[in-house]
């Protein structure tokens, strides 16, 4: 009887081996950590995001982010903001304020609404994952993380009518990372959690504060290689709508169109899109219409907000409206469009450093009586990983209720303008993404409006 060696058995026609012969013995520890350390050294992140997207951000000028000086920069800004309210530390659950602090993913969508995952971060201290089974090497490539452990999770999909009983292990955990390295401060900030979670952690003896605000503050003011990220980020996109705008012809329907920039986002290492709008001729009016199957006709105009999450975790959040076919536009659509982009070229002047959001308010141009009714929610937003605090309301939304905030150097805004007659055919959604910069601001958005609509 002869012996195979495994090299022979498991050869590049047949099955991949199991584990390199030599790499790790039959000891289960030294397989455990061959397998987190090779998962490692292949993330997602580490690989980097292929040949055509560096390869046009080369020719475009833009700079690689230095990361690890990211990463410091992001955990400091939060451990400032704790320090600020006497916070012994923060407990994340959101997907993305975990990305700000470790700066790594793992499902992002899913544990959005499957709490199976979760961040501590110490004021003074250490960086706590409490990961998803079997994916400890997520965060490997940070420099981030001090220490990973199982996630106790007590989602009804895990834990059904025993919730209760597993809070308690749960919640004993966090208090006694709090009461080794809160120096008897047991106040903490949670960004999301259950009921069942705060009277949990409240049993364990901890004081539970508002976590979304730290956060949001934290994140508000994007650094050099955040804005290295963004610069990447939106550029991405608008190659993924350059595709989108060659491709689009009357006959193709919506999805079709609306699937081409979620192809270009993932080919240049974007994650996801977090809406679906994109509308073509009466769907344009009133706004927020999700993409549909509906048949792109020839003189459509066809609106779409790209709220693209792309390289880097970085939001590009820009709005355009084409017009489909050859031919050229109506009055009414020259009109709206005309309409939006004063709107948006005008309101972009008003921005920079110590100007206050309720100024803004008051001194933004607004859209023409008849179109008022269907006007955006707002007339300004800050945007980062994803749109983000601050928000502009229009002058009549305010309240003695509404906050108001002064805008400074490092924050990034997009401006709105949805322009659509009350009980009109059509409407026009144009936006742009905008830094504050220490005298004024920067359009950090590129693409092209629609000449034929009088961009």
């Amino acid at each position: 009887m002869t012996t195979t060696e495994p090299a022979a058995r498991f050869g590049k026609h047949r099955k991949i081996m199991p584990f390199l012969p030599g790499t790790a013995g039959p000891d289960e520890i030294e397989l455990t950590r061959f397998s987190r350390s090779k998962a490692a050294s292949l993330n997602q992140h580490l690989l980097g995001y292929g040949a055509l997207a560096e390869s046009e951000w080369a020719a475009a000028g833009l700079p690689a982010p230095d990361l690890p000086a990211m990463r410091q920069r992001r955990l400091a800004r939060i451990r400032s903001e704790l320090a600020r309210r006497d916070l012994a530390g923060i407990l994340l659950y959101d997907p993305l304020n975990i990305r700000y602090a470790a700066d790594h993913t793992n499902m992002q969508l899913w544990t959005a609404h499957d709490a199976s995952r979760y961040l501590f971060v110490a004021t003074n201290g250490p960086v706590v994952l409490f990961e998803f089974q079997n994916c400890f090497h997520l965060s490997d490539h940070t420099g981030i993380v001090d220490e990973v452990r199982p996630a106790r999770s007590w989602i009804y999909m895990f834990a059904a009518e025993r919730i209760d009983d597993a809070i308690g292990p749960w919640a004993a955990e966090i208090a006694d990372l709090v009461q080794t390295h809160g120096g008897g401060n047991r106040r903490i900030a949670v960004d999301h959690l259950d009921a069942e979670g705060v009277a949990g952690l409240t049993a364990a003896g901890l004081q539970i504060h508002n976590g979304e605000s730290v956060m949001e503050l934290a994140r508000v003011i994007k650094g050099p290689d955040e804005l290295k990220c963004m610069r990447r980020a939106i550029h991405a996109c608008e190659q993924a709508m350059h595709e989108m705008e060659s491709a689009m012809r009357p006959g193709m329907s919506e999805n079709d169109l609306w699937a081409l920039l979620h192809k270009g986002n993932i080919i240049r290492g974007g994650e996801w899109i977090e809406t679906r709008l994109l509308a073509s001729g009466p769907r344009t009016n009133p706004w927020f219409q999700e993409c549909s199957a509906r048949v792109i006709e020839d003189g459509d105009i066809v609106s779409f907000d790209t709220d693209l999450i792309g390289p880097y975790g970085y939001c590009c959040d820009i709005s355009r409206t084409w017009l489909a076919g050859d031919g050229q536009p109506t009055n009414e659509q020259r009109d709206l469009y005309q309409l939006a982009a004063e709107q948006v070229a005008h309101n972009m002047t008003l921005l920079k450093p110590g100007v206050t959001l309720h100024e803004l308010s008051h001194s933004c141009l607004l859209a023409p009586p008849d179109c008022l009714p269907n006007r955006y929610g707002v007339l300004m937003h800050g945007v980062g990983l994803c749109d983000e605090y601050p928000s502009v309301f229009h002058p009549q939304e305010l309240t003695p209720e509404t906050f108001d905030a002064v805008l400074e150097p490092g924050m990034v805004i997009c401006v709105e303008s949805y322009i659509g007659r009350l009980g009109g055919h059509e409407g026009v959604k144009l936006e742009e993404q905008v830094l504050i910069t220490e005298t004024g601001y920067e359009k950090m958005s590129n693409y092209p409006l629609d000449a034929r609509l009088g961009g």
